[in-house]
């Protein structure tokens, strides 16, 4: 077994993959033609986003949209780098909602936190001490 894929689904694939190229510096690894599916190059779990028209038909069950004027889904990306102040400068400037600066952590991190525009929480934070 092995995590294949963290995929979320929005109103707009191409738009999401437009952010997040933008905000955290994410390549591109596959558009469905549709405009559907996507996928981006995170390293060694992709990041997809599929569409709610796709996600309607493909889940069998009915799913809750995630909304950003609500408080975040109890889930959380974390994108590790060692250049924290600049990726969420970055990420903000891109148009994430800022929630946390970066800041010092008990066990060694630097993290901050941000929302997407689609509501997912995404932490930015440098690697483990040790790891």
């Amino acid at each position: 077994m092995r995590f294949g894929y963290a995929i979320v689904y929005v109103s707009d694939v191409v738009q999401a993959v437009d952010f997040y190229e933008r905000a955290f510096g994410f390549s591109r690894a596959f558009v469905h033609e549709s405009g559907d599916f996507a996928q981006l190059d995170t390293g060694g779990t992709a990041l997809a986003f599929t569409s709610h028209r796709l996600g309607a038909k493909a889940v069998p069950v009915p799913y809750a949209a995630l909304d950003p004027a609500m408080p975040p889904a109890g889930l959380e990306f974390t994108f590790i780098t060692d250049d924290v102040a600049g990726a969420y400068t970055r990420a903000v400037a891109a148009g994430a909602t800022a929630l946390t600066e970066p800041h010092d952590t008990a066990w060694g991190q630097v993290v901050s936190y941000v929302r997407d525009p689609y509501g997912v929480l995404v932490g930015i934070a440098s690697p483990v001490a040790g790891s």
